[in-house]
């Protein structure tokens, strides 16, 4: 059934029909002859000029249609994407719209922040193969999703990709005026100090000069290491400072992102050191000044410990990785990109600094043994100087011997089986992966000789998963082992679904394909697998086409009423777009049934996802899938046809969907260059 009439529906019949009649009206003839120089210059694509007057006007109607949207996410995107589209045209109607879009964002972040802990308390303990009960828990999508039954496969991406819709309106909004971008920053943490029912107070003493710190011998005089391990995590404010930061960054705005982070570039964490690498790539010089003032204050607090060392070796050693200890030498890594290679070009004055600062740090006196916490503070001294010894011997060998003394000092203090575990992860980003041991032997071993099939079970998972990430086709024979028959399938569909992801990223598109046929995969993994078999093999149209159609056959085995079907309905026309554009318009009809009988389904926020657990293991992938948002493909039909492409998007019936296809196509023309007609010279 068919909404009843709406504002910005007249508006697009409108747009349509004004394209129409300047589509069917000739260019008024030239004039033969002219006289002023200024005729001969170019002159405005009246057509063009057409097109963006009805865009703006569409879009201003939809914005206004917004606030009596019941979705305040959908309420909060529509006016912050339209502020951000009418800014070149009306700053101030698009600082209205973005306050709006603010007002929207707080009660949809406070709405999912809800679910997300009703969720959470939700959570039962079972897992497969490994026991545990969860009579207690509600029946909710967290708790079908966590038991492995009877939640739908997108369910896991969903749940892990809720939005921060406050940070999406601050990105688009401190792009465009540093000034409400602050606004902005002060509403989130005033908010943050109104959820807090306490916070931590922070104090730093006995500042010392960068001087006096040069001419102290690492260790001399020194206070002692703080007795455990300090969690380094940005404050709420500041994260979201850096976050957007980076994101300004990755847009080249590297002026306007320095106006945000410097203000944070005060702690040690790693999204502090993670801005610094990337500044690095675009501006070498203010990023090791800002490192080396970040060195000085470090070193000026008594709480810089081996982590504070360890997160700040990432800007030296392996930028984009950050490792990080916590209590009983528990080992946490985060690696943000592919590359994680040292800096060529680094300055040695650079190496030596903070060479100079991870001798003074990890020299001071050690804490007291403190079996009850793991030795935390000693497990982490062993960990960083045993990780840094190499560097140290290359940059400040001086110091190297009374390195190994301290770590040597705490060895003992150390169980076995958690200096073995720091012992494997020693060189992990400093070695190429190949050149270290990977734990599948000792999975294998592990799994020859269990007495238990539990034990036994979850050794040839561990196995399975570390040959997955080596590409290693033995990997479905250790989970065929799997006696557990359910956690055997979640281990067959785990690495088949990272099987494929390494291919495309390896852009072997004759593997992707043969997992897309083959694998265990669900059908809206299966339908993502073909769409990128066929981006990769498109210069093979025949082939890519076949892959195309397999995708489309798959999609539609997806229930009527799950957003997957119309998701991966909208990637099968996206792709179709390059090879077969006439197939793709044949397709739109598809989506829009889909979309229409899966009423959850909102056009934006696509992912992919993939979980196996076991008791006391857990892996899981996932990332973003943006050619299953209906954005892509709707900006691609605006520039094929826009009078079809806007009418197309008001048969949605759904306020999300036809509002998200609606702003694309206003945004692909808004976003036009404008085409100069060069007008004609006389003779």
């Amino acid at each position: 059934m068919r909404l009843p009439s709406r504002p910005f529906a007249a508006a697009a019949c409108a747009l349509s029909l004004a394209l129409s009649v300047a589509a069917q009206q000739p260019a008024p003839p030239a004039k033969s002859k002219t006289t002023a120089p200024a005729r001969a210059a170019a002159v405005v694509d009246p057509l063009a000029a057409e097109r963006r007057n009805n865009a703006i006007t569409l879009v201003n109607t939809l914005a206004d249609e917004a606030r009596g949207f019941h979705d305040a996410t959908l309420r909060a995107r529509v006016q912050m994407e339209a502020a951000d589209a009418l800014w070149e045209t009306d700053q101030e109607r698009a600082r209205s719209l973005f306050r709006r879009a603010w007002d929207a964002a707080e009660q949809a972040d406070q709405e999912n922040r809800r679910q997300a802990e009703a969720d959470r308390n939700a959570l039962p303990t079972a897992t497969p193969g490994g026991g545990g009960g969860g009579a207690g828990a509600r029946n909710s999508e967290e708790t079908r999703v966590a038991q492995g039954a009877g939640a739908r496969p997108g369910a896991l991406a969903a749940l892990l990709n809720r939005p921060n819709v406050r940070s999406e309106v601050l990105r688009l909004a401190a792009r465009r005026d540093r000034a409400l971008g602050e606004e902005f920053l002060a509403k989130l943490d005033e908010a943050r100090q109104q959820d807090e029912h306490s916070l931590d107070a922070e104090s730093v003493a006995g500042a010392v000069t960068e001087a006096g710190a040069a001419a102290n011998a690492p260790g001399a005089n020194s206070p002692a290491m703080p007795a455990s391990v300090v969690a380094h995590e940005a404050s709420g404010e500041d994260d979201r400072r850096l976050q957007l930061a980076i994101e300004l960054m990755q847009e080249n705005d590297t002026e306007r992102a320095l106006q945000f982070a410097d203000p944070a570039l005060t702690k040690v964490n790693s999204t502090v050191v993670e801005f610094l690498v990337d500044l690095r790539e675009k501006n070498p010089d203010a990023a090791d000044q800002r490192f080396g003032a970040l060195l000085t204050r470090a070193f000026a607090d008594p709480s810089t410990d081996p982590n504070a060392v360890l997160i700040l070796s990432s800007y030296v050693l392996t930028p984009h990785m950050y490792m990080e200890l916590g209590q009983g030498g528990r080992m946490s890594t985060s690696q943000r990109s592919n590359d994680i290679s040292p800096p060529a070009n680094m300055a040695a004055a650079v190496r030596a600094g903070f060479a100079q600062f991870a001798a003074q740090e990890l020299l001071r006196p050690l804490p007291p043994a403190n079996p009850q916490d793991g030795n935390s503070a000693r497990s982490a001294a062993y960990f960083v100087i045993g990780r840094l010894l190499p560097f140290f011997d290359q940059t400040l060998p001086a110091v190297a011997p009374n390195l190994r003394a301290q770590m040597a000092a705490v060895m003992p203090d150390i169980n076995e089986q958690q200096r073995t575990r720091m012992d494997a992860n020693m060189t992990r980003g400093l070695v190429p992966e190949s050149q270290r041991p990977d734990g599948l032997q000792q999975a294998l071993d592990t799994a020859q000789k269990a007495n238990d099939p539990d034990t036994r079970d979850r050794a040839y998972m561990q196995a399975a998963l570390i040959a997955s990430r080596k590409s290693d086709p033995k990997a479905r024979d250790y989970a065929s082992k799997i006696e557990n028959a359910e956690l055997r399938e979640q281990v067959y569909a785990f690495v088949d679904f990272t099987g494929v992801e390494r291919a495309v990223q390896k852009k072997d598109g004759l593997e992707v394909l043969r997992l897309a046929r083959d694998g265990s995969l669900n059908n809206t993994q299966r339908t993502w697998a073909y769409t990128e078999a066929a981006k990769l093999l498109k210069d093979d149209r025949a082939r890519a086409i076949e892959a195309l159609e397999a995708a489309f056959a798959t999609a539609r085995k997806i229930d009527a009423d799950d957003p997957d079907r119309p998701r991966s309905l909208v990637a099968v026309a996206t792709e179709f777009i390059g090879v077969d554009r006439a197939r793709a318009w044949e397709l739109m009809p598809e989506v829009v049934k889909a979309a229409n009988a899966a009423t959850e389904f909102t056009g934006t926020d696509a992912a992919m996802a993939a979980r196996v657990r076991a008791q006391n293991m857990m892996s899981t992938v996932n990332f973003p899938a943006p050619d299953f948002d209906l954005n892509g493909v709707f900006r691609s039909l605006a520039k094929d046809d826009m009078n079809r492409a806007v009418a197309l998007a008001q048969t949605f019936t759904q306020e999300a969907p036809r509002a998200v296809a609606t702003l694309a196509v206003a945004r692909a023309v808004l976003e036009e260059k404008p085409a100069a007609r060069p007008a004609r010279a006389s003779n």
